[in-house]
């Protein structure tokens, strides 16, 4: 009996250091949500990272192509995540309010250099010296990064812009300055203030009755308030001011949707009005 025990104590220990040998062995995978690429821009004088993020059945052998949907502020530690998620989530098969779509986050380097065209504001000048030049970075973007994109991946010719605070204000900018570049613009708390609000007195092609292209344009704002800008302006009224005058256009092929939020502010909006726009562009559709 004691030869029975002693075997059986003896084949437990065997087993257990066994699992625990297993245990060790057992290696961890990294789990891979996309791509990053490094594209030298002579435009910028620089590198830059672009992380990308390809639809489930993605295959570069067959002929399938995928809209582009470009991520201002599209760092690992920004938007670009959360944004794949609501991309991915959106284009199951089983909720279809998203077709499949490429991902292309552009990681920041300097927003506020990137974003902004030169101001009158002298306070915002000294404040940021490093401000002034988006019309680099629409270049960077329509001569080398969009060929680039569609050089590298499958396709098609639809592609939509999105940005944020000062993110929105560029994607206002090149709305109102280079419209073809995209043909869906999500427009969050665009940072309208800048220059004293000076975007909003320029009249865009898109106003004309020439602009055949289809665009549609989604503008959301929260309950943000007074900006602390030397000259206050209220973020909810600029917002409004933007939506009203697209809605004004005497083209047939602009559609303008806005958005108010008032459950979120300018930290919170980000991720509710992205989901949101996927499905208001959907509904135009329909």
């Amino acid at each position: 009996m004691k030869k029975i025990l002693v075997l059986l104590c003896l084949s437990f220990f065997t087993i257990a250091a066994f699992g625990q040998k297993a245990k060790k062995a057992e290696k961890s995978k990294p789990f891979i949500l996309g791509e990053i690429h490094e594209l030298h821009s002579k435009v910028l004088g620089e590198k830059r990272i672009l992380n990308i993020y390809l639809p489930e059945g993605y295959n570069p052998a067959d002929s399938v192509k995928y809209p582009v949907i470009y991520l201002l502020d599209g760092s690992a530690n920004e938007d670009f995540i959360h944004i794949v998620g609501l991309v991915q989530y959106n284009s199951f098969e089983w909720i279809n309010i998203v077709p499949k779509s490429i991902v292309v986050g552009i990681a920041t380097v300097d927003r506020r250099r990137d974003f902004t065209y030169p101001t009158t504001i002298e306070a915002d000048r000294k404040q940021y010296p490093t401000t002034g030049h988006s019309d680099a970075f629409i270049s960077f973007i329509g001569t080398e990064l969009q060929p680039f994109i569609e050089k590298k991946f499958k396709t098609t010719s639809s592609k939509t812009l999105i940005g944020q605070s000062l993110g929105g204000l560029l994607a206002t900018e090149i709305l109102f300055q280079n419209p073809t570049l995209f043909n869906k613009y999500i427009i969050v708390s665009p940072s309208l203030w800048w220059d004293n609000g000076s975007l909003l007195n320029k009249n865009p092609e898109i106003l004309n009755a020439s602009f055949k292209q289809l665009t549609d344009i989604y503008i959301s704002v929260g309950k943000e308030g007074l900006t602390t800008t030397a000259i206050p302006r209220v973020m909810e009224v600029d917002a409004n001011v933007l939506a009203d005058k697209i809605q004004a256009t005497k083209s047939k092929t602009v559609r303008v949707l806005f958005d108010y939020l008032p459950q979120e502010d300018h930290a919170t909006i980000m991720h509710q009005a992205v989901s949101n726009a996927f499905r208001q562009f959907k509904a135009l559709k329909e």
